[in-house]
């Protein structure tokens, strides 16, 4: 089996994770956990996984998912992957409108808030961190935090988006990109600005008059480009996760995945279990069993790895 959405997307229920049992009882509903991480690495599987261990539902904070189309593109999770879990801010938003943090922070309490009025715990998931950080910043005494961050290394992660790239150009992303071209190359507003659009104006605009040669060396040109600008994206987000822990002091739990994407198959999803999905589970049932602490914008004392 080659890398591909099947790795870093969730293939079968947990096993031998820490219970919900009595630690959701005492469970105060102000606590949110969020999942972060690069572009790739594998953050939507670890919040369905960890969906299915406690009472959960999902917020997406990436950027791009949250508006209407290019499921493709955007890496969006399938209604398979997400095994049942809601999923709030997934797709609801017209793509050719903007969606500001401010936005984001307003949609995302009111669903934080119905999903703990609810007993449930908030999982807010994606790789858009200044979406995260302006939530955090905004709501932090009224919420408590608990920050886990899937990290691969970054030639192992460029290698994974690479193929990525190749595995969404087999599934049909050249015709869903095509109804998003603009003839004035005008890529600076709602979903237009996702990585993969831009990047095919050159191939479309000329895509009826070129030469098969001159198309597919445009083709290529823009899986290149892609494939190169999602790879600065996953840089800039490890850089932020960075900032925000060693200056602003978050508390942020570390978990390296980087051998799961050195793996195949079985031995790819066995090693996902024991080194990110029940790590995070238990780095979770911790969090949500212990008495409020006095900040509300860190986890729990436990120490990030």
């Amino acid at each position: 089996m080659t890398m591909s959405r099947v790795m870093c997307r969730p293939t079968q229920p947990l096993k031998n994770v820490p219970s919900s049992g009595q630690s959701q009882m005492m469970r105060p509903k102000e606590k949110v956990v969020l999942v972060m991480g690069a572009t790739g690495s594998g953050k939507t599987r670890l919040s369905v996984d960890l969906a299915t261990c406690f009472p959960s539902e999902i917020i997406n904070s990436d950027k791009m998912q949250v508006y209407e189309g290019l499921e493709i593109v955007t890496n969006k999770a399938t209604k398979e992957e997400q095994r049942g879990i809601p999923h709030h801010l997934l797709g609801i938003q017209n793509p050719d409108t903007e969606f500001t943090a401010s936005d984001f922070c307003d949609v995302a309490s009111r669903a934080i808030e119905s999903i703990t009025r609810r007993d449930k715990v908030p999982i807010v998931v994606g790789g858009s961190n200044s979406y995260m950080e302006a939530l955090v910043e905004r709501f932090g005494p009224r919420f408590e935090w608990c920050f886990l961050w899937v990290d691969v290394s970054v030639p192992v992660l460029h290698s994974y988006v690479a193929q990525r790239v190749d595995h969404m150009l087999r599934c049909g992303m050249v015709n869903e990109l095509r109804p998003f071209f603009n003839v004035n190359g005008d890529y600076a507003r709602g979903i237009r600005k996702a990585i993969g659009v831009s990047e095919f104006h050159a191939y479309f605009r000329r895509e009826a008059t070129a030469s098969g040669e001159t198309r597919m060396r445009l083709l290529q040109e823009a899986v290149r480009d892609v494939k190169r600008n999602t790879c600065h994206l996953a840089c800039k987000q490890l850089g932020r996760i960075h900032m925000l822990r060693s200056v602003e002091g978050w508390k942020i739990h570390r978990v390296c995945a980087t051998p799961v994407f050195q793996k195949r198959g079985h031995d790819a999803n066995e090693a996902w279990n024991n080194m990110v999905a029940q790590p995070c589970a238990s780095i979770v049932s911790q969090f949500l069993s212990s008495a409020n602490s006095t900040s509300g914008r860190v986890a729990p004392s436990m120490q990030p790895n």
